[in-house]
C-alpha cells in the first residue's frame, strides 16, 4: 500500500511534536514548530543517487527560502535497511562538504531501527534518534549556533534524552510512536 505524502506528513509531523516537542528531545524545536518553520518534504526516490539529488535541491531550497528554518526530508520508500541509510548518510556528508555546505548546513539523522554503535537492537537509548519513517534533517548552522549560544551548555541533551528514554521505558515509548503513527492528514 503507498502511503499517500499527506499521510507520511501527518505522522512525520505528529512524532515531531508528539514525541520530540513534547519530551524536549530537542530544546530547539518547540519555537521552530510555533513559528510553523519546519518544511517536511516526502520524498519518493528509488536510487540513492537520485536523493542525493532531491538533498542538495532542498539545499538549494533552504537558500532560496530563509524563511524555513529547518527541512524534514523523509523517504517512505528507500532505505528501510538501517545499514544502508548509513551509507546514504555518510554520502550526502561527503556530497554536501564537496558542494561547500560545510559550516552552512547540517545533517541530523533518524530512522525507524536506529541503533547507535555499540548498543543493543533494543536498547531505549535508541530511540532518541527513531523515526516514523528514515529522514535527514536538514538544520542550518547559524541558527543552530544561535540557538545554543541562547540555551547555554548542550553537552548534557544526548545523556539527558537517554535518561528520559529509559525513565519512559520502551512499551510506553512504543505507545507513542504507535499514536504518531495514527495521525491522519487534516481534511
Amino acid at each position: 500500500m503507498l502511503l499517500s505524502d499527506e499521510l507520511v506528513t501527518a505522522q512525520t509531523m505528529s512524532w515531531v511534536k508528539e514525541f520530540i516537542v513534547a519530551f524536549n528531545v530537542c530544546p530547539f524545536a518547540q519555537r521552530e514548530v510555533e513559528k510553523d518553520s519546519v518544511r517536511c518534504v516526502v520524498l519518493r526516490s528509488k536510487k540513492m543517487n537520485v536523493a542525493l539529488e532531491e538533498l542538495m535541491a532542498e539545499v538549494q531550497w533552504l537558500d532560496e527560502h530563509p524563511e524555513t528554518e529547518t527541512t524534514l526530508l523523509v523517504f517512505p520508500t528507500l532505505f528501510q535497511d538501517f545499514h544502508r541509510y548509513l551509507d546514504f548518510v555518510e554520502t550526502a556528508e561527503d556530497l554536501m562538504a564537496d558542494q561547500g555546505c560545510e559550516g552552512v548546513y547540517q545533517l541530523a539523522t533518524f530512522h525507524p531501527n536506529y541503533c547507535f554503535s555499540g548498543a543493543e537492537a533494543d536498547d531505549v537509548s535508541n530511540y532518541t534518534n527513531r523515526s516514523p519513517y528514515p529522514m535527514l534533517h536538514l538544520l542550518r548552522e547559524a541558527s543552530l549556533d544561535k540557538a545554543i549560544e541562547f540555551y547555554g551548555d548542550t553537552s548534557d541533551i544526548p545523556n539527558n534524552n537517554i535518561d528520559k528514554m529509559e525513565a519512559l521505558g520502551k512499551p510506553a515509548l512504543d505507545d507513542v510512536f504507535s499514536g504518531c503513527m495514527r495521525a491522519r492528514p487534516a481534511e
